[in-house]
């Protein structure tokens, strides 16, 4: 048990501890990503562009249902500083019970993914190899739900190391198994684009393999799957309740940006390349606010279950505090050398090298604001899921994002003449109406630790 009165230094040594092999996993799964465009891209170009739309339908698809695994992060944290294994275990089981049906109900469609494609303007050729993938691909939605509800009741333990290290091995082996059947090396049958969809299924089916092993014999007392089938009406009920609103306000995150690159598309060619690249180093860095938002959520889950407000609040300002300082970091880098971070990305032959730097430089540039606003919204919505309020925050970060951020991106980029860098502005003013109101609804009321509060 931890003690009441927590110093900030021991508030710091705790987000570290949970955080940094959260921020590593965050950096290993997106090396899978990378590591996939790269090896479709030497394979050939379509199959590259059928992935793309493939991954951002299936990524759309896949958010919304990992709302549900999300959920199970504060509830068990909170449970378990009450000492209440049963209701971790509740929590869980039926965490991985609403993962295991949303992944059913939406499998169906993917059937179908060609003509839905063709029917919103992609490409026959893409959207045909688009179906190939997603054909083995969809087969990968549960076990990847499941690895998302699995490491979210790690994460609440503060089980992070093991979450890190399977995360890292599974993105090894995903780079070996890609290699292999891509390209058809070692012997392997030379699948292309099948061969990147059997990769993940792959990957997620050993994952989930891992994770069960650990928790069976790591974590025994919990017996997760045991009687796995009963149900709780109850529990599932709360689960659902407090999950939907966290994959509806990732799905608008996810949309906003989508949609910013629908409208880049329009300005044009060289700057939707240029912005390709600025949206990668800016994830790249957001990995690392991430995983402070989700060491902030098992943190608030525990200060919650403990009805400790003084802790809530320390750990709230530590985990802002050290998000923030990493911003200021990468945000003085992106200022400071932002040709040299986009030619990493530029072949030296391209023949429009030039202006993709000019325009890939000072979209960089812009995205230095992004580290500080972005880093802080995503901080307010994890300590707001730590005291398990999602439904109003969902409210007003869908506002801030499609309300105001998308509109005043148009105005700025098309009707005041701004271009690709008015057209990120526009985005920079949304995430940061955002981190106004998501801090303000946590300082502001879901702070104090009151019995009505938590009866809500």
């Amino acid at each position: 048990m931890e003690r009441i009165a927590q110093t900030y230094r021991d508030h710091s040594r705790a987000i570290w501890v949970l955080g940094v092999p959260l921020i590593l996993s965050n950096l290993a799964q997106f090396a899978i990503t990378i590591t996939d465009t790269v090896m479709l891209g030497w394979y050939d170009v379509t199959a590259l562009a059928a992935a793309t739309i493939a991954g951002t339908l299936f990524f759309v698809i896949f958010i919304v249902g990992a709302g549900f695994a999300l959920a199970v992060t504060p509830l068990v944290a909170a449970a378990a500083e009450e000492g209440d294994d049963v209701q971790a275990r509740r929590v869980t089981r039926m965490g991985l019970w609403l993962s295991i049906f949303y992944g059913l109900a939406v499998t169906i469609p993917f059937f179908w993914a060609e003509d839905i494609l063709i029917a919103i303007g992609q490409d026959p050729d893409v959207s045909r190899l688009a179906e190939l993938y997603l054909q083995i691909v969809i087969w990968q939605m549960i076990p990847a739900l499941i690895v998302m509800t699995l490491k979210a009741f790690l994460a609440a333990m503060e089980h992070t190391a093991i979450i890190l290290w399977s995360t890292f091995g599974t993105a090894i082996l995903n780079g070996f198994i890609n290699y292999a059947l891509i390209f058809g090396n070692w012997g392997a049958p030379e699948l292309g684009i099948r061969g990147a969809a059997v990769a993940s299924l792959v990957v997620n089916l050993i994952t989930v393999l891992i994770l069960v092993a650990y928790i069976r014999r790591v974590l025994p007392q919990f017996e997760l799957f045991k009687n796995f089938w009963r149900s709780d009406s109850e529990i599932i009920r709360r689960v659902f309740m407090l999950g939907w609103p966290i994959g509806l306000t990732a799905l608008a995150e996810g949309g906003l940006f989508s949609a910013s690159a629908v409208m880049m598309g329009w300005i044009g060619e060289i700057e939707l390349a240029a912005h390709g690249v600025a949206i990668q180093l800016a994830s790249l860095t957001f990995m690392v606010h991430i995983g402070f938002s989700q060491a902030a959520t098992v943190r608030a889950g525990r200060a919650l279950g403990r009805k400790d407000e003084t802790s809530l609040r320390r750990g709230g300002i530590t985990a802002i505090g050290m998000s923030a300082l990493f911003a200021v970091i990468t945000s003085l880098i992106f200022l400071t050398i932002p040709e040299a971070l986009v030619s990493l990305f530029i072949d030296p032959g391209e023949p429009e090298r030039a202006n993709l730097l000019r325009i890939g430089a000072s979209l960089v540039m812009v995205a230095a604001l992004f580290q500080l606003v972005d880093g802080l919204q995503v901080l307010a919505l994890g300590l707001l899921r730590g005291v398990q309020d999602t439904a109003v925050p969902m409210v007003m970060a869908t506002v801030s994002y499609w309300v105001i951020g998308l509109p005043v991106s148009y105005l700025l980029a098309f009707s005041f003449g701004f271009g690709a860098v008015g057209l990120w502005l526009g985005l920079v003013i949304g995430l940061a109406i955002a981190a106004v109101l998501l801090s303000w609804r946590f300082w502001g009321r879901s702070v104090k630790i009151t019995p009505q509060v938590l009866a809500e």
